[in-house]
């Protein structure tokens, strides 16, 4: 396995930095694969504290690389870990996916404009702006309205706003010059767009790759509220050239693990490079019971570099909805009985976090034969918490 450490037990040992549900839903792949499975969570009862076998700053040297004293491999649960720490990881002989080159392309939105733009990539238009007057320039160049996002740190719609004059980003410009680093916000014209699309790709170290089919995601306030698997009513070209676009970024880019490439599907027929995330992703929870590999499976086969599972579908359609904020009087098993007994299709998978307006919590997936029905069924689900 290309020189993969294995643990004395015989297994491999994966470290998962970062305690929240994507670390959660690692275990149970990891469990029936017999691979062991260990987590740095931030802080104590995060979603995934049934792994967490330690609770440190993941910002924190020396906490990470005692963590990874403890695997044989790490990866991770959001891409936040400084380069820093990464790189120092892989002097010290840490067998880290995806690797700091690639995540690099995750953490900071202007390096992944520029790596897309290398590749050949379409992208939205874009300028990295280091004052108010070259974003103004900017807006004024495309009519009149804009999206700025700030280069690090931003999901779920946090470090995003729309805007029509420079001065609305004018606290961001502020935090960049306090920081003493200097740097720039990303500014990308508004595309006009149909839907948003998803490719999920998996990669192995040694190359190989696997991709889902491509998928329609439905936001709301910047959050992902529902996935429809496949992405219905589409043109194939389109699909292809998504599909297309995926396995070029993930070649591009040197990915291992799970790679997600989020899409516009433009009003004029383009198809436009999003954002990526290097690792098990929201569009991706359909593929738990909506294929025969899921996401979270297939990512840690290929950071273990062990051979990737079959992608294909389980069922025609498979609608995904997340939970969002939960029920007012607790978490979700307090809806249990009556969710379970009126939509005994529906499968319910609760991130064991309190209710918070907005805050995933968990989400339900349904899969058939029409998507129609399916999805009415997957959102009456996911209601039922509300």
């Amino acid at each position: 396995m290309d020189g993969m450490a294995v643990g004395e037990s015989g297994s491999i040992r994966i470290g998962v930095i970062g305690g929240g549900q994507l670390a959660r839903m690692m275990v149970p792949p990891a469990i029936h694969l017999g691979l062991g499975i260990s987590v740095l969570a931030e802080a104590e009862g995060m979603s995934a504290a049934r792994a967490a076998d330690a609770v440190g700053d993941y910002r924190d040297p020396e906490t990470v690389y005692a963590f990874a004293e403890t695997v044989d491999v790490v990866t991770f649960d959001h891409e936040h870990v400084p380069q820093e720490i990464l790189r120092e990881l892989e002097a010290r002989g840490v067998s880290v996916h995806p690797r700091p080159d690639a995540l690099q392309y995750a953490q900071d939105k202007i390096l992944m404009r520029q790596k897309l733009a290398a590749l050949g990539v379409p992208v939205p238009d874009w300028a990295a702006v280091a004052d108010e007057a070259a974003l103004q320039s900017f807006i004024d160049e495309h009519g009149g309205r804009a999206v700025v996002k700030t280069a690090r740190g931003g999901y779920d719609g946090k470090g995003v706003r729309v805007v029509s004059q420079a001065d609305e980003v004018r606290d961001w410009f502020t935090a960049l010059a306090e920081d003493g680093r200097g740097g720039h916000l990303l500014v990308e014209e508004l595309v006009d767009f149909v839907r948003e699309l998803s490719q999920l790709v998996a990669r192995r170290p040694s190359g190989e790759m696997r991709s889902w089919p491509v998928v329609e995601t439905i936001q709301r306030d910047g959050v992902c509220a529902e996935v429809l698997a496949p992405a219905p009513v589409a043109d194939p070209a389109t699909l292809d050239e998504a599909a297309g676009i995926g396995r070029t970024v993930a070649e591009g880019v040197g990915v291992t693990g799970v790679l997600a490439v989020e899409m516009f599907e433009a009003r004029d027929g383009r198809v436009l490079v999003n954002e990526l995330a290097m690792r098990p992703h929201n569009s991706g929870h359909f593929s738990i019971e909506g294929s025969v590999t899921s996401q979270f499976e297939q990512h840690l086969r290929a950071v273990a570099d062990l051979p990737l599972g079959s992608t294909d579908m389980t069922a025609p359609a498979a609608v995904m909805v997340n939970v969002l904020g939960g029920p007012v009087e607790g978490p979700m098993p307090v809806r249990y009985a009556r969710v379970l007994a009126e939509y005994p299709g529906a499968k319910i998978h609760s991130y064991d976090k309190l209710p918070r307006p907005g805050r995933k919590v968990g989400h339900v997936t349904v899969i058939g034969q029409d998507l129609a029905a399916v999805r009415a069924e997957a959102q009456a689900a996911a209601a039922a918490f509300d």
